[in-house]
């Protein structure tokens, strides 16, 4: 019985070495650990047939869960003499945590073994980490680790830093995340680049005080987030097939109810945030409702119910405009108008902040103009605004 653990690049069959291929040829059987599935079909093309019921938990196998590599094992003593090859991303001798655990029981049941380098993904990693856009004079490249410090040495030396909690950064998380909104609206790469460096900031900002009072750090974070996205995305990660994106959606779904967090939920529309906009909210509950067939048939349903909805707020306004009624179905409207833009593939909160814009600049043209004149707009009439209203629109 032989299992060769071989290296199988960055993930990229372009990057596969030929040593690797070969070796896996030899055996004609492997086990592969985390490879995408287009690495996974490349293998399979060249002859080798992948063996996917030895692995469980891929994540926890190559990180070295004893229980995981056990399992393994145990799996691989019932081929009897059926060698086998393990294809574990990048290099087995770098990026296989559980390497140790894995050769000393393999060793223990008389298992041989032999190990076939792979390109590192450290490889794929420092390609990424190049920095692309030049720095000004007086200006150092730094790492991870650099800004991590960075943020740590702030929280001891700066006064203000140190006096900040979770809840009196909430306004700058807030104003950064829609600055990078407005970066990426306006199509301004490079301030785009900054805004994210500033949004980064408040990530690094409240893991320091979590860890401060030892309740987590930015590694966990990390390491929450990479976990995460792995086991929600089990057709990249896995052999799961995924034919389409409503395919995606059921399938990411699924997985998050059977997270701790889904499984505490009393309702699908619970995760969506309160605080985020009232369009923009009203719109992640439809979609969430979407997905249980809870929806129109087609866009004519919702215009129906938007005339409708319109009908019953003018009938609320034959009383009293300050009614709770006019509130209520003035409401209604504006649910609707959110359930049209989704059917219309248009995300609501960002058409009503174009719309926003657009009469900023005819408004701000208008005021232009009637300057020009000697005159403030208060100045003018209903004609003669209606005059500079449609020079702008022009």
């Amino acid at each position: 019985m032989l299992l060769r653990i071989a290296g199988l690049g960055p993930g990229d069959p372009r990057l596969l070495t030929i040593g690797t291929l070969d070796a896996l040829r030899a055996i004609g059987k492997a086990s592969v650990a985390l490879a995408p599935p287009d690495l996974t079909a490349y293998l399979e093309r060249n002859g080798i047939v992948i063996v996917r019921e030895m692995i469980d938990d891929a994540a926890l196998f190559v990180r070295g869960s004893s229980e995981q590599i056990s399992h393994f094992v145990e799996r691989l003593e019932t081929r009897g003499d059926d060698s086998l090859g393990l294809g574990i991303l990048g290099n087995p001798l770098s990026d296989f945590p559980g390497l140790p655990t894995l050769l000393r029981a393999l060793e223990s049941r008389g298992t041989a073994t032999e190990i076939v380098p792979g390109m590192p993904r450290a490889t794929l990693t420092a390609s990424i980490a190049m920095p692309l856009v030049p720095l000004p004079p007086q200006s150092a490249h730094h790492t991870w680790d650099d800004v991590v410090e960075i943020m740590a040495r702030l929280r001891m030396s700066c006064p203000w830093d140190r006096e900040q909690t979770h809840r009196t950064l909430l306004p700058y998380l807030i104003e950064e995340t829609y600055e990078v909104v407005e970066a990426i609206e306006e199509e301004r790469l490079e301030g785009l680049c900054d805004e994210l460096g500033d949004l980064l900031l408040q990530v690094l900002f409240h893991a320091q005080l979590a860890m401060e009072v030892g309740k987590f750090s930015i590694a966990d974070v990390i390491d929450a987030l990479a976990n995460k996205m792995v086991r929600r995305h089990p057709h990249v990660f896995g052999d799961a097939v995924i034919e389409d994106v409503d395919a995606q959606w059921r399938s990411w779904e699924r997985l998050k109810s059977l997270e701790a967090t889904g499984r505490s939920r009393k309702s699908r529309l619970d995760g969506i945030p309160k605080h985020l906009g009232a369009l923009q909210r009203g719109q992640r509950m439809q979609e969430k409702a979407a997905r249980v067939g809870f929806d129109w048939p087609n866009v004519n349903g919702i215009l129906d119910k938007l005339t409708e909805e319109l009908r019953e707020l003018s009938e609320a306004r034959r009383f009293r405009n300050d009614d709770p009624r006019v509130r209520e179905e003035l409401g209604d409207v504006f649910f609707t108008l959110v359930n049209l833009s989704r059917a219309l593939g248009v995300d609501a909160e960002s058409a009503v902040r174009e719309a926003n814009e657009k009469f900023y600049r005819r408004f701000a043209f208008m005021e232009e103009c009637a300057g020009a004149r000697g005159k403030a707009l208060a100045d003018l009439d209903m004609v003669e605004l209606e005059e500079l209203w449609q020079l702008a629109k022009s």
